[in-house]
């Protein structure tokens, strides 16, 4: 039997940020396109030492805007 392991808005909506991945799987795409996104600066991102995070409300108001 397989689980459904897609993250969900209502999972992340308190959460302050989110990786790459998580966003990747949120939002139903691929985790390269997801860093491709990123790095054209289509995903809103923040680098915190080498790690790149999605803050949760500028994704919130990306996706409402989109």
């Amino acid at each position: 039997m397989q689980h459904d392991t897609s993250l969900r808005i209502d999972q992340v909506a308190g959460r302050a940020t989110i990786t790459i991945e998580q966003t990747a799987q949120l939002l139903g795409l691929g985790r390269t396109a997801a860093y491709d996104a990123a790095k054209r600066g289509e995903l809103p991102t923040r680098k915190l030492g080498r790690r790149l995070l999605v803050p949760v409300p500028a994704l919130l108001a990306w996706l409402e805007a989109n």
